[in-house]
């Protein structure tokens, strides 16, 4: 236990001063690109909210394309200030191309941001809800007609039985098939069995046909 806990606390170790020097060399490039004050500590920050929103949606398994985008992007952006600070640009006078990579970086960030934050995938709600329409249409095609349940005139009356609108929508596409097909309106035991529901329910769908 104790070893785990060191190897946690090594790793959250690195992992700090890995961020701080990282933080520390941006705003190193910002501050010699001509940006002074709090915006010099603003850019360090845009960056790594990108590297953790892009790191989010990747983790999240959706849209990995786009996140992979802008996580690239971001660890370009602090490995770019990190080898820049390391002695191989003049810091006192910056070249004019990393000027305005500095200056475009805001934009480029509040893009990246945005997107990973508000284009989330569409969810998969609609495509089932497709997929169960057509089973719900496909499925009484296969039912057998279970035999024609007769009907008298002493049957007592039943209270009425609350039938869905898209379901009533349905059976009115099933009486057109049924009537267009046999040249005949559909009767209630036919209708029962295309819909497969229960009686009442077919009794009260045919009524409102």
């Amino acid at each position: 236990m104790r070893a785990h806990l060191a190897r946690v606390d090594a790793v959250l170790v690195q992992a700090l001063i890995a961020a701080a020097l990282s933080f520390a060399h941006i705003h190193d490039i910002a501050m010699a690109a001509g940006q002074d004050g709090w915006k010099a500590w603003a850019y360090p920050i845009s960056v790594d909210l990108l590297l953790v929103a892009a790191w989010r949606r990747l983790r999240s398994g959706t849209a990995k394309t786009a996140a992979w985008c802008w996580f690239v992007i971001a660890l370009t952006a602090s490995l770019g200030a990190n080898v820049a600070t390391a002695g191989l640009l003049n810091m006192t006078n910056v070249p004019a191309w990393l000027r305005i990579l500095v200056a475009g970086w805001p934009a480029v960030a509040f893009l990246g941001g945005t997107l990973l934050a508000h284009s989330a995938p569409k969810a998969a709600t609609d495509e089932n809800d497709t997929e169960l329409i057509e089973d719900h249409e496909d499925e009484p095609e296969t039912t057998p007609d279970p035999p024609a349940q007769p009907t008298t005139e002493s049957t007592p009356p039943t209270p009425p039985v609350p039938v869905p609108a898209s379901l009533v929508d349905h059976a009115r596409k099933v009486a057109a098939e049924h009537h267009t097909r046999n040249g005949i309106p559909i009767d209630t035991p036919t209708l029962r069995a295309r819909l497969g529901v229960p009686a009442p329910m077919a009794e009260a769908i045919a009524a409102q046909l």
